[in-house]
């Protein structure tokens, strides 16, 4: 664990988690340098992401606590050094707004991904990607192709090892199956 770390957990709803996760990190001398939670009222669930550093606390010792509070609480929970870069995969269809946003943020160190890979349903964008050196997959999807086209692009993104799978104005709607593969991994 390096200095600078993002915590990230999911749990049950109920009082303390923020107090306990909090409370964990001031004992052992880190700082809390963002914060960010949601509570699923559907599901019950409690999401919360910490961005912390270390300070003078033993790196080690912090992320055994986590771990130990994660087990008292039943809570799933991941620790990652906050300089580490995501791997991505961005879905795209003919809308490129989002999909240069997305590229002049990546380029400019602005956002803590790896672009792994563009897929997109028409070749509008392939021409961009290669002007990042950013491989480009065209995968035609229409009603009677989805289920092909769908398991095209869960290959894709398995090959490319993505994190993160980045909707940017992919104008498909995905399936049942789709979303369950990508469930807590995809944003639009």
């Amino acid at each position: 664990m390096s200095d600078k770390n993002v915590q990230t957990l999911s749990s049950p709803d109920k009082p303390g988690i923020v107090h306990g996760v909090s409370g964990l990190l001031l004992q052992h001398g880190a700082n809390i340098e963002e914060a960010a939670q949601y509570n699923d009222d559907a599901t019950g669930l409690f999401f919360m992401r910490v961005q912390f550093a270390s300070g003078a606390a033993a790196p080690a010792d912090v992320e055994a606590a986590l771990h130990g509070l994660a087990a008292e609480w039943h809570m799933s929970i991941e620790l990652k050094p906050a300089a580490k870069r995501m791997r991505t995969v961005i879905l795209v269809s003919q809308h490129g707004h989002c999909i240069n946003d997305l590229l002049f943020r990546y380029k400019s160190g602005l956002l803590p991904i790896d672009v792994a890979a563009i897929v997109s349903n028409h070749r509008d964008f392939y021409q961009l990607a290669a002007s990042h050196n950013i491989p480009f997959h065209h995968v035609p999807i229409n009603a009677a192709t989805k289920p092909e086209a769908e398991a095209k692009q869960l290959e894709i993104i398995a090959n490319e090892g993505a994190e993160l799978v980045v909707l940017a104005r992919y104008m498909q709607v995905l399936s049942d199956g789709m979303c369950r593969e990508l469930s807590g991994r995809a944003i639009n």
